[in-house]
């Protein structure tokens, strides 16, 4: 039986910390000096990371290994270059996880397709998903906002559920679907939608729509396909009220990420409970982190907040 929300008013918040481990197509090989060594399947790539301050623990002669190396811009989330170690720049390829296949491949932002951080998450909607869909009744249902290449979406959809994947981005839904067919997914019941996420929840409210659980990773700004603008600190609260609104006494998990934000994880938690006052449930909040590989210690990565009747 699920327990009623302790608000920000009612008692405190014991921080947790998601670490998620590396799977045969990824590991967290070192971090230090501003960056980290990552395998992604065949590949081994350095990127930025302003988190690691610290000293790498691998040597230098480890590191030079890497494929491929981002050299950022001059803006901390601008646009960079990728510089190849090797002869050329690796093509993109397939990296694997659990019965999804998608293609990474190496953008201007130093992204690749997918962050493995959010395997804490996946993991915790497949169970959901699972549990739900063996119950015989109607398969559940998943909203995944800012949904980028998928992996969040094409993981349940594999699990049993529907699945709406909303996007501001031609090219992240066109990915996406790409990704869908290289995971022998064509069949499954998934809504790839290019819209202003804000906009697409707010009318989903007004049809009265309900969805099962709700994953939600947006930026700190952002532009919708119509040059809608989309900033974190001015516009999540009503998203979040929007949330609210399209889950129920039935529903299970709402997933709220947050990257490159000054905003507290208190702050988050915060608007979360004020937006699920009146429903029944759980919330936790802290941080994800990454498992290095080479000294079993995490590297943070993102903000998280959970809503949860399933906990």
């Amino acid at each position: 039986m699920s327990r009623r929300i302790r608000t920000p008013r009612e008692g405190a918040l014991t921080p947790e910390i998601l670490v998620a481990d590396g799977w045969a197509d990824y590991s967290l090989l070192d971090s230090g000096d501003g960056r980290k060594l990552e395998r992604f399947g065949r590949h081994v790539l350095d990127r930025p990371d302003t988190q690691a301050i610290w000293r790498p623990s691998l040597s230098s002669v480890r590191w030079s290994t890497a494929d491929a190396r981002f050299l950022a811009g001059r803006e901390e989330e601008g646009a960079g270059r990728w510089e190849a170690t090797g002869r050329k720049a690796p093509e993109p390829w397939p990296i694997a996880y659990g019965p999804v296949r998608i293609e990474a491949q190496l953008t201007a932002f130093r992204h690749l397709g997918l962050f493995p951080e959010h395997q804490v998450h996946w993991d915790r909607v497949v169970e959901i998903v699972g549990r739900r869909a063996g119950t015989g009744s109607e398969p559940p249902t998943v909203l995944n906002l800012f949904g980028y290449t998928g992996m969040a979406s094409l993981l349940p959809a594999a699990a049993g559920a529907k699945v709406t994947h909303v996007d501001a981005s031609k090219k992240a839904i066109a990915w996406a679907r790409a990704n869908q067919e290289m995971s022998g997914l064509s069949a499954a019941p998934i809504r790839w939608i290019c819209d202003d996420a804000a906009r697409f929840a707010a009318r989903e409210v007004r049809r009265g729509s309900r969805y099962d659980i709700i994953v939600l990773d947006p930026p700190k700004y952002g532009r919708g396909p119509k040059g809608e603008v989309w900033r974190l600190e001015e516009q999540l609260p009503q998203l979040l009220t929007d949330c609210r609104a399209l889950l129920d006494q039935r529903s299970s998990m709402l997933i709220l990420t947050a990257y490159a934000t000054h905003l507290s994880m208190l702050t988050l938690w915060r608007l979360v409970g004020d937006a699920f006052a009146d429903l029944d449930g759980t919330i936790t909040a802290g941080e994800m982190a990454l498992r290095e590989e080479a000294t079993g210690r995490p590297l943070p990565t993102s903000l998280y907040v959970r809503w949860s009747r399933d906990a």
